[in-house]
């Protein structure tokens, strides 16, 4: 009976160890011989050209991958390069009063971006992101520009994240 427990116990801790096999804290599924990223322009290629959104979401990204993986920044010549372009940034009526005015409107910005991985071609990826932030229609989209830029960025740059290096 003794020796039926051992070997339970040493079963469970085996299948314990197992499933602890190559797991990264921050759910990155990134090849061990890629060291570098490359975060070229994203320009602002919408209707709507508010100066410095392009800038502001090409430093969030590249603060992001190097907050959440070890990979190096490169400015050239990246094992992995993401580009893009913002092409979509436009406000809209959300809900309305019952004087039929609007009561909230929704800035919504959406990005075209692709991904290339040197090291394993088949996860080079294309697809399109996009985001909104809700605000009174009372408010100005001037003085909520810069929060609401802030909302939609970081939200696009983990949707990012997580469909090209961890792989949701």
């Amino acid at each position: 009976m003794r020796k039926l427990k051992y070997i339970a116990a040493t079963l469970i801790v085996m299948v314990l160890f197992q499933g602890c096999g190559a797991y990264s804290f921050t759910g990155t599924n990134i090849s061990p011989d890629t060291k570098t990223f490359q975060v070229n322009f994203f320009q602002n290629q919408s209707p709507r050209i508010f100066p410095g959104a392009d800038q502001t979401f090409t430093n969030q990204l590249q603060d992001l991958i190097l907050n959440q993986t070890n990979l190096s920044l490169s400015t050239s010549g990246g094992d992995i390069v993401y580009e893009g372009e913002i092409v979509q940034d436009y406000v809209s009526p959300n809900t309305a009063t019952s004087n039929i005015t609007a009561a909230q409107n929704r800035l919504t910005i959406a990005i075209n971006m692709r991904f290339y991985d040197t090291k394993d071609p088949t996860q080079d990826l294309e697809q399109r992101f996009s985001f909104f932030f809700d605000y009174p229609a009372s408010s100005s989209e001037n003085t909520i520009r810069d929060q609401a830029l802030d909302v939609i960025f970081e939200r696009i740059t983990q949707d990012m994240f997580n469909a090209t290096l961890a792989r949701w």
